[in-house]
């Protein structure tokens, strides 16, 4: 029993040590973001997903990440990402929230640890027996922590801080966990280098990242209410017939919807560096690729 266990875990270091060689990559990532919330959507009701969301709502995001492959069919990586969400009640086709009349936009900071599962792989793209390309398709999901910081326009055009305005008279936290879910693929060119992109969505556990949940607790003030007569009646006006109306701004009113969380979705393009090891095993069974250290000899005096 003693061997077939001292067999086992020397079989499995040798693997991950093999696995450690060419499995490591750090890099950054460029792309583009968009988010599900209060703002934005079309004509009817809310709409979960993809199918609700704004093109022209989409911003940017970038950032760093650093990914383990474990084995062949699972890797982990680690990201810091800086991302942008904006949205704006003027671009929508939902007539009470073009009413509504809000907007904002929120710098986010996120750190995420997902998990991925390889579920495609070509090892040697163009079959050209070299092995120097390999293409990998992968689903990943994992968990994130960011921080919010929504913002809001006044009518002089200056972007305030929502959070400590309280503008549904409640308090909440700036920083939320996440669960990242998507799919990517990277390529790997002349072993050094890895190109990829991933498309993945962020379910999250708060309704505040644009700062719009529930009610209305203020009359007209510039910021948390910027419904005017005016506006209702242009919209009504446009619409042909009358489609909303002043008191469902006022204080007690529908701002939001509570009953569903805001979430958001980044596509990036990845770029990033392989790193070869240099262990024992990776000397002692590619040293024809790496090449012979000479030895020095050590000089010695003759005795007398």
């Amino acid at each position: 029993m003693r061997k077939i266990i001292i067999t086992f875990v020397f079989i499995f270091s040798t693997v991950i040590t093999g696995y450690s060689q060419y499995y490591v990559d750090y890099g950054f990532s460029i792309g583009a973001s968009n988010y599900l919330g209060e703002f934005g959507g079309g004509e009817g009701t809310r709409r979960d997903g993809f199918v609700d969301m704004k093109l022209n709502y989409s911003r940017w995001t970038i950032g760093g990440f650093y990914r383990y492959r474990i084995s062949n069919k699972f890797g982990v990586k680690g990201a810091l990402n800086y991302i942008r969400l904006s949205g704006d009640d003027a671009k929508t086709d939902n007539p009470a929230r073009k009413g509504r009349n809000l907007n904002f936009k929120n710098d986010m900071f996120e750190a995420t640890l997902n998990g991925e599962l390889y579920i495609y792989k070509v090892n040697d793209v163009g079959r050209t027996g070299r092995y120097s390309s390999d293409f990998n398709l992968y689903f990943f999901g994992g968990v994130g922590l960011f921080y919010s910081n929504p913002k809001g326009q006044t009518d002089a055009g200056d972007w305030v801080a929502l959070k400590p305005l309280q503008t549904e008279g409640v308090t909440y936290s700036s920083f939320n966990f996440a669960i990242p879910l998507g799919i990517g693929f990277y390529y790997t060119i002349d072993r050094k280098y890895r190109l990829g992109m991933e498309i993945g969505w962020r379910t999250t556990f708060t309704d505040y990242i644009d700062d719009a949940s529930t009610v209305y607790t203020t009359n007209y003030d510039g910021i948390s209410n910027k419904t005017t007569p005016e506006l209702v009646n242009q919209i009504n006006t446009e619409a042909g017939e009358e489609v909303i109306k002043n008191h469902n701004y006022i204080p007690g009113s529908k701002r939001g919807d509570p009953e569903h969380d805001d979430a958001y979705a980044t596509a990036t393009i990845n770029f990033s560096w392989a790193i070869r090891g240099r262990s024992k095993f990776y000397r002692a069974k590619h040293s024809w690729v790496l090449g012979k250290k000479k030895r020095r000899r050590r000089k010695s005096r003759a005795k007398f």
